[in-house]
């Protein structure tokens, strides 16, 4: 382009240009969701137009306290100022580049996930999109792994109840079989073993192990985190195997428990972890974290890759969200928040157990009414979320107060009431 070529800045359009979101009821807008989007989520629950904080609301102007946040990915919120500004910069000064190239928002980003992670030199790190793409980005990793030996390992370990996504490769570390029986056969070689069982991990993980896939909490099978010591037992076995640790983070990353890892304090390195979820406040990013350079260099040119992951864009967004978390001290809103929420929920009566850390929390109830306290909690104004029939799940953003989560406590005896009246 000649130099002298005029550069034109199209004026900046409010989204209510492209789409009327006033003066359409819910119920309008939910008819052309049906005759125009695929039905693999159902029936949407409400429809959302506009969000501050934890608070949203829908388009029949109801406000909710978002205590689920995306499925823990607002980290910041709604509309958080400094996350929305950062975006719209670096898309005002350069939004796509294809993986041909870099940017500095890329490496930058790279850089300050590896310190997070405190991860070892020769650490390296691959961006995807999602929590799923990073799983099979993990997931050919692990095909890569040989343990050191001419022969190819082709077993995966991972555990009953784990969810890891559903593409091909995280679905076949999936355990739920009604997502994976419609798709089978899955990718092969997969085994998954019982839930936070020691002696069964210890079984399994042999020399033909190429790796095993753990999350710290399992969050959609209720929020059951690993028992003490057993990641440490995972690494000793899979050290031993020569097989590979790779910790699925995606939901419980990025201070989901008030650390930057939920795995952080077991006294183990792992050899691969990914994330996703709130590490972009909202925006769409997913990342893969190898330990050390015998796992980083297990993929080479070629080998893997992806047309948006890791564009500016992204990036700029997730280094915005780490940068609020840290200066804004929200680690320790985290734990402190977390721990009333949780502290509280266990004396309501008909809470029978509470489970998790920091802000991701379930907790069991005494009938199986979940899903219809998912829709009493939608009528008197949140947001949870209903992973099996007697569980919830909150994992609302981290900015969450004291006296916002106290709204809910205060209404929950009555949600739970109305939930069992309607059953």
């Amino acid at each position: 382009m000649n130099k002298n070529t005029p550069v034109v800045e199209p004026a900046a359009t409010p989204v209510t240009e492209l789409v009327e979101t006033t003066g359409h009821a819910g119920s309008e807008w939910l008819s052309r969701y049906s005759s125009s989007l695929m039905g693999v989520f159902g029936t949407p629950q409400r429809v959302l137009v506009r969000g501050a904080g934890c608070l949203v609301w829908d388009a029949d102007g109801k406000e909710y306290l978002d205590l689920l946040g995306g499925i823990a990915v607002n980290a910041l919120g709604h509309a958080h100022p400094f996350v929305t500004s950062v975006i719209s910069s670096q898309l005002a000064t350069l939004g796509h580049v294809s993986n041909f190239f870099t940017s500095p928002t890329q490496v930058a980003l790279a850089e300050k996930l590896l310190e997070l992670a405190k991860a070892p030199a020769g650490s390296k790190v691959f961006f995807s999109n999602s929590g799923t793409e990073a799983n099979e980005a993990a997931f050919k990793l692990a095909r890569r792994n040989t343990g050191g030996s001419a022969a190819k390992r082709t077993k995966i370990i991972a555990l009953e109840g784990a969810f890891h996504g559903r593409t091909m490769g995280a679905l076949a570390l999936t355990a739920k079989e009604a997502y994976r029986t419609p798709f089978e056969p899955l990718p092969g070689g997969v085994v998954h073993i019982p839930f936070g069982d020691i002696a069964a991990l210890e079984a399994a993980v042999d020399e033909t192990v190429a790796a095993v896939f753990l999350e710290p909490i399992q969050g959609e099978a209720g929020v059951r985190p690993l028992p003490l010591g057993y990641l440490k037992a995972a690494r000793d076995a899979t050290s031993k195997a020569g097989a590979l640790l790779i910790l699925d983070e995606v939901q419980t990353g990025i201070g989901r428990t008030g650390k930057w890892l939920a795995s952080e304090d077991a006294g183990i390195v792992p050899d691969a972890i990914t994330l996703a979820k709130g590490l972009g406040g909202g925006f769409p990013i997913g990342a893969l974290i190898t330990f050390g350079q015998q796992t980083s260099s297990l993929l080479s040119a070629g080998q893997h890759g992806t047309t948006f992951g890791g564009n500016p864009v992204a990036t700029a967004a997730a280094l915005a969200t780490l940068h609020a978390l840290e200066s804004q001290n929200v680690l320790a809103n985290v734990k402190a928040v977390g721990e009333h929420l949780r502290s509280a929920l266990a004396a309501i009566p008909g809470v029978t157990e509470v489970r998790g850390e920091g802000l991701l929390i379930g907790f069991d109830l005494d009938a199986e009414v979940a899903p219809a306290v998912v829709q009493a909690a939608l009528d008197a104004g949140f947001i949870v979320n209903s992973p099996g029939p007697r569980t919830i799940r909150l994992a609302p953003p981290l900015i969450l107060t004291t006296a916002l989560a106290d709204t809910f406590l205060a209404a929950f005896p009555a949600i739970l009431q109305a939930a069992k009246d309607a059953q």
